[in-house]
Order: C-alpha cells, then structure tokens, then sequence
C-alpha cells in the first residue's frame, strides 16, 4: 500500500520581532508558529500571504544563507582571512556546503575575501612585527590555504631575505647581546634559524649585527669620554 502525501499551503497569521534578537522574526502559519527567519530575508512577507512548501523551503535556505554571510563577516572583522579559514570556520558552525559556498562566492565578489591581498597582509605582517625567511612565511600561509602563486607574489613583493635577517635579530637584540663574538653568533644563529634562516643568510647578517653593535658602543663611549 502507498502512502499518498499532500502538500498544504499554509497561510501567515503572524510576523513577531524577537525580543531578544530584533533582527529576527518569528513567523507563524496557520496560527501556530512555525520557523523564525532573519528580518532582511523575511523583508517581503506579511500576514496573509500563502506559503507553499517550496516557498518555506527556499525561506529557510536564504535564512541559513544569510546566517552563515553575518558569521563570516564578523569572522573577517577582527583580521584578514584566507578562503580557506573561512570555510572552516563555516564548517565548524555546521553550515552545508552548498551554503558555506553561496557564502564564499558572495565575499568574494565583493573582495571581502581575497587571498593574494591576504597573502600580503600576511608577509607585511610578519615582516614589521615578526620577521622570518620566505621559506617559513610560504608554509604558514600554504597551511591557511593559500594558493602558491598568491604566495609567490606576495613574497616577491617582500624585503629582501637579508634584510628580514637583519630586522629580526635587531628586533631581539637584547636576548643575545654578549661581549663575546663566538656566543653572540650562536645565540644570533640559533634565533635565525628557527625563524627558517640558511646560514648562507644569518652568517654575514649576524656579523653585519655585530659591527654595528660595536660601532654604536665605541661611538657611546667616545662621547662618554667627551663629557667627562
């Protein structure tokens, strides 16, 4: 025996604003509620129009589609944010596919999310702040996703590897300023290196490093000297 499903329309009887969360309606059909939508989904409805369940259906979409675009946006508030950390933290909040896609899309056609300009921040980042090789900024951005050629253009467009060297020892000076060549070099080495440094890079850096220093202390004691 088969079961025969029949479909009804079902009429509104009742849009209500939450009053915990104004930019949400509750919707009730046949005098009963029914689903709660976001208000700017549910702009065009009002009370005495018929929904069918197609129409329902493609209500609820819009709602998780909308949803899911309001989380990514604050997602992308605090900092810059490749696709990928975007769909994973879709993922994470449990949106579909076919939602956290019609999400990604929309952001990025209005370059809200776009990962050669995120690839830049990225390396412009680092470089100010926490400078490193172009070895390790290339595997950190390719684990958030990005694709090599942004990564190579971002790179390209980065100081040069020397000079990422000498800002990150100079940043950190302090850890390993010494009066003696030979622990100053290993200290300065073993800080470069864990920053994915070659030798061939950190070596002439750290002594560049290290004339300075002695420059700048012979020139501080000159002027000592002087006042005295």
């Amino acid at each position: 025996m088969r079961l025969c499903v029949v479909l009804m329309d079902r009429k509104i009887t009742a849009l209500r604003m939450q009053r915990q969360n104004p930019n949400r309606i509750n919707v009730y059909l046949d005098r009963e509620y029914a689903f709660a939508i976001a208000r700017i989904v549910g702009a065009w409805l009002q009370v005495g129009q018929v929904l069918d369940e197609d129409k329902i259906a493609h209500l609820q979409q819009q709602d998780s589609l909308e949803g899911a675009y309001q989380c990514a946006l604050r997602y992308i508030s605090y900092q810059p944010r490749s696709e990928h950390e975007v769909r994973q933290k879709l993922i994470a909040r449990g949106y579909t596919a076919d939602v956290i896609q019609g999400v990604v899309e929309r952001l990025v056609q209005h370059k809200l999310v776009e990962d050669y300009q995120f690839a830049r921040f990225w390396v412009e980042n680092r470089s100010a702040f926490r400078p490193r090789s172009y070895r390790m900024m290339a595997y950190e951005l390719r684990q958030k996703g990005v694709a090599q050629n942004a990564i190579e253009n971002a790179l390209n467009e980065a100081a040069a590897e020397d000079e990422l060297a000498y800002q990150a020892v100079t940043h950190k000076l302090a850890r390993f300023e010494s009066n003696d060549w030979n622990a100053f070099r290993h200290k300065a080495l073993a800080y470069l290196g864990r920053r994915g440094f070659s030798y061939e890079t950190s070596a002439p850096v750290i002594r560049r490093v290290w004339q300075d220093l002695k420059a700048s202390k012979s020139v501080a004691t000159q002027l000592s000297n002087e006042d005295d």
